[in-house]
């Protein structure tokens, strides 16, 4: 039985990941431009003062892009090649298929992670105990945004549809968001609008773990709280609303 799940969830990483990878090099060129040109644009824009910051940032950014993004590639499979259609009617499980696409997307950010976490090791400071915060807010982030493009994408009937959905929070969560820089440099009372976005509790707990930012402990407690409540909401409604004997 364990043996059959590690397939089903290898043949999600084949399809999705290396496959394309393989085929089209160019996406790997492509997942390290937008979090760089932003790194390089905040870094210029306050001489150095904040690259540390901007570099965490595109560590959050490609994420939760990625898991959002990840929702084109269920669209695709679900509508277009009737795919999905085959791994219902097989022995494989919802969990199985949603672990897999997800292991998938994380398989085609490696290259993007490996960059980033170089430039994190040259600019960027962290204790044992601040990196295992850091690696437990991303994961958070990534099960969060995967949840939301798993929901999103039961709903879609057409891929591009899908890729609005994605430009959609992909500009919301990474503009409103302060996480290219701390929020405690956005004047109030537009500071609010930032914790509209569930992106913005994961990059306070980040920034202030590696000492970009300081809030209290009531506010980090709130951050953790709020930041794991809508991971666990959005991941129960995406395993619930995934229709999986009705797709």
């Amino acid at each position: 039985m364990r043996r059959n799940k590690l397939s089903q969830i290898w043949a999600s990483v084949l399809l999705t990941a290396i496959y394309w990878m393989r085929n089209y090099p160019i996406s790997i060129v492509a997942s390290f431009l937008s979090p760089l040109a932003i790194v390089l644009i905040i870094s210029f824009v306050s001489k150095g003062a904040l690259v540390g910051v901007a570099v965490e940032g595109a560590l959050i950014t490609t994420f939760v892009l990625n898991g959002i993004m990840e929702m084109t590639d269920i669209s695709h499979l679900k509508n277009d090649f009737k795919i999905q259609d085959m791994v219902v009617a097989s022995p494989t499980s919802a969990f199985s298929y949603i672990f897999g696409m997800s292991l998938s997307s994380l398989a085609t950010s490696i290259p993007s992670i490996i960059f980033i976490l170089i430039l994190w090791s040259v600019f960027v400071h962290t204790t044992i105990v601040s990196a295992l915060t850091v690696f437990a807010v991303v994961a958070l982030l990534m099960v969060l945004s995967i949840s939301i493009g798993f929901f999103l994408a039961t709903r879609t009937s057409d891929i591009s549809q899908s890729y609005q959905f994605t430009s959609i929070l992909g500009l919301l969560f990474t503009t409103i968001s302060p996480i290219y820089y701390p929020i405690s440099l956005i004047p109030m009372p537009y500071r609010y609008l930032a914790y509209l976005s569930p992106i913005t509790y994961g990059a306070e707990i980040i920034q202030s773990a590696t000492g970009y930012l300081s809030i209290s402990s009531m506010n980090l407690a709130v951050d953790w709280l709020v930041l794991i409540v809508l991971t666990a909401i959005t991941l129960f409604f995406a395993i619930k609303d995934l229709r999986w004997r009705e797709a």
